[in-house]
């Protein structure tokens, strides 16, 4: 299931649509923020041989070549996702660790007022914010105080 034509935007950079790119790129359109480790496990459902430096690189090809962007969102490894989608932020969840994607026009006062402020530009889609989504906060508020504090 290709959804871009990732042939083309690698022919015109010099380089081809191999087996091993074409499996890392259809991994990270399915699991849309992954981590290098989901990738290759994404991977070796097809194709058992490839290994995580063959992962690692590929990423950092495609990311050098603007098909694919990475963020952080927590310890650990980066995860990825098609950069061809829409900029966005990442809210990341402390108690469940789900991801909800904000547009980065949420943040454009915020954003604006660091660049006249401290004459500072953002970039936006390696950005996260962390937090408690609703319903974890709506949890953790209807389970009421802690009785042994």
């Amino acid at each position: 299931m290709v959804t871009t034509d990732w042939q083309s935007d690698l022919r015109k950079r010099g380089y081809r649509l191999t087996p091993q790119r074409q499996l890392v790129l259809e991994a990270v359109d399915v699991l849309e923020h992954a981590t290098p480790d989901d990738i290759l496990t994404e991977v070796r459902k097809t194709a058992g041989g490839v290994n995580i430096s063959t992962v690692y690189r590929t990423l950092e090809l495609l990311e050098e070549l603007g098909l694919v962007s990475h963020a952080h969102l927590g310890h650990g490894a980066p995860t990825y996702h098609l950069a061809d989608r829409h900029h966005h932020i990442h809210l990341v969840c402390r108690d469940c660790t789900s991801v909800i994607e904000a547009d980065v026009d949420v943040a454009a006062e915020f954003t604006a007022k660091l660049c006249s402020t401290f004459g500072f530009t953002t970039d936006m889609k390696h950005f996260a914010i962390f937090g408690q989504c609703q319903d974890c906060a709506k949890n953790a508020s209807s389970e009421g105080p802690d009785p042994a504090s």
